[in-house]
């Protein structure tokens, strides 16, 4: 079966800019590392308080955890609009089989055709 390429394609420019505005909410991208970092909350308030201090860390800690799975997923948004560009779009990473349609409108992303796999 031929995949709707521009579809799928559009499906992941939306992924894509629904990622970059979450992570710009919460991080900077560090063009010399080629990462993206987490960045505090507004530090607004008393800093010498030890509650204010442990609620500033475990939001920092909080927004760590989501920059890294955002990150993580914006990189294979990323990964497969290259791929879609290569003609390789739709193959299974593991197989080389075609991945299938009902799983790629589940996550249009998708790298494998197993469920069981990370992506």
């Amino acid at each position: 079966m031929k995949l709707d390429l521009k579809h799928f394609k559009e499906k992941l420019e939306e992924e894509k800019y629904q990622l970059e505005q979450r992570l710009n909410d919460i991080a900077i991208f560090n063009k010399a590392t080629d990462t993206w970092e987490s960045i505090p909350e507004s530090q607004e308030g008393p800093e010498s308080d030890p509650n204010d201090l442990a609620d500033r860390l475990e939001d920092f800690e909080e927004r760590s955890v989501m920059v890294r799975t955002f990150s993580s997923k914006l990189k294979d948004v990323l990964d497969a609009l290259e791929k879609i560009e290569s003609g390789k779009y739709g193959i299974c990473e593991i197989s080389g089989e075609e991945i299938e349609v009902a799983r790629l409108e589940a996550n249009p992303a998708a790298r494998t055709n197993k469920e069981n796999r990370n992506n």
